[in-house]
């Protein structure tokens, strides 16, 4: 299974001092809009998306349909055949998409550990 672009979604509390501490480690902006309190922020082929008040927990966020540089795959695992995927596998689903529906969609589901996982295709 093809899960696309890794990124981990941080929940923070001050976007500005967020920036500044990932930029002194080496991130760039990559997307986002810090006036809407958020950045995408890029160091290498790692990722990381700051969120401030959107969310109460970190994701880890995987986009299917695209690489680490936000570019259209050739060929990818659509969001609505990893759902499916999991789901009969028993994996239980927070939120999910429309399975008759094609183009962008989203799910969230939880690891054994409860921590929060989206997989989010933009394409």
């Amino acid at each position: 299974m093809k899960l696309g672009a890794f990124s981990v979604s941080l929940n923070v509390k001050d976007i500005h001092a967020s920036k500044t501490f990932y930029e002194t480690i080496g991130f760039t902006v990559f997307a986002g809009d810090i006036e809407h309190n958020y950045l995408i922020m890029k160091n290498g082929d790692s990722i990381i998306g700051l969120f401030q008040g959107m969310f109460e927990n970190n994701i880890l966020t995987f986009n299917p349909g695209w690489d680490q540089s936000a570019n259209t795959l050739e060929s990818y695992d659509d969001v609505r055949t990893i759902q499916e995927h999991l789901k009969s596998n028993s994996i239980k689903l927070e939120k999910e998409t429309d399975g008759s529906t094609s183009g962008p969609a989203s799910f969230v589901f939880y690891d054994p550990d409860g921590n929060t996982i989206l997989i989010d295709q933009h394409v």
